[in-house]
């Protein structure tokens, strides 16, 4: 029986398909949030934002096959997510 180090299991996603899988749950409860313009989900909503951001941030530190074109996707995403909801606080 093999040994495998801990560097040679993969969980699944990687640090890109986190960043943008975070980003569409945010886009999802944002729509939802401001079609009920319910605070607590519209606070909801920010959060899931937020986490968004801080995903794409760990993933442009970590470097690891960083697609420019990708995180240029990420972050007009991200900043029409903002704007949508700074739209719906008003």
């Amino acid at each position: 029986m093999d040994k495998f180090s801990n560097e040679e299991v993969t969980t699944g996603y990687n640090d890109l398909k986190q960043v943008e899988m975070s980003i569409q749950s945010a886009q999802k409860m944002i729509g939802t949030a401001t079609m009920s313009m319910s605070p607590q989900q519209l606070e909801e909503a920010t959060n899931a934002l937020n986490d968004a951001k801080a995903q794409l941030q760990s993933a442009k530190a970590h470097g690891t096959g960083v697609d420019e074109q990708f995180l240029q996707q990420c972050m007009q995403s991200i900043q029409t997510c903002e704007q949508q909801l700074t739209e719906a606080k008003r």
